[in-house]
């Protein structure tokens, strides 16, 4: 079987449903920003400050091709698959389903959370502005796309009659 890669904006719900979608089904769950801070020995922050953007999305498509064949729910981070390669890994081993939360809801998660580095650094209208830009992508490179409303269980319910 094939994994099931969760993506959206910060804060759209990816780790807290696909805790419940992998209990559910017996995967596996993996946060990607987590797989990541534990392979590189450092905070995403730390991650930032030290080498740059550039170099954490590089260690988002390294993660994804260690992932790939994987029997798991993997709740991508924000932005790993806005990347026309990652897209490519993900929708090549896996089923991609986008969490379309509202933009308010997903800043109210947001906003006070220090460790996400671009959300700490931005105003909310930067924040929007850049979850306008890729909810366009979100939507693209998805297979499926489920509603962000809800309780966290009726969002993975949602997910798997679908899946």
């Amino acid at each position: 079987m094939t994994p099931i890669f969760l993506c959206g904006f910060m804060g759209c719900g990816k780790s807290t449903v696909g805790r419940v979608v992998a209990d559910i089904t017996g995967r596996a769950f993996i946060d990607l920003d987590e797989y990541i801070e534990e392979a590189a020995s450092m905070s995403i922050p730390e991650i930032f400050e030290k080498y740059g953007e550039k170099h954490f999305r590089a260690l988002e498509t390294e993660a994804l091709k260690v992932l790939g064949n994987s029997f798991t729910v993997i709740a991508t981070g924000g932005g790993a698959l806005l990347s026309p390669q990652n897209v490519c890994i993900a929708s090549s081993t896996g089923l991609v389903i986008f969490i379309d939360t509202p933009f308010d809801l997903c800043y109210d998660r947001i906003k006070d959370d220090p460790h996400r580095p671009i959300a700490a650094s931005s105003t909310k209208e930067e924040l929007k502005a850049r979850f306008d830009e890729r909810y366009v992508k979100y939507k693209k490179n998805s297979a499926l796309c489920v509603s962000g409303e809800g309780t966290p269980e009726q969002i993975a319910r949602r997910i798997l009659e679908i899946v």
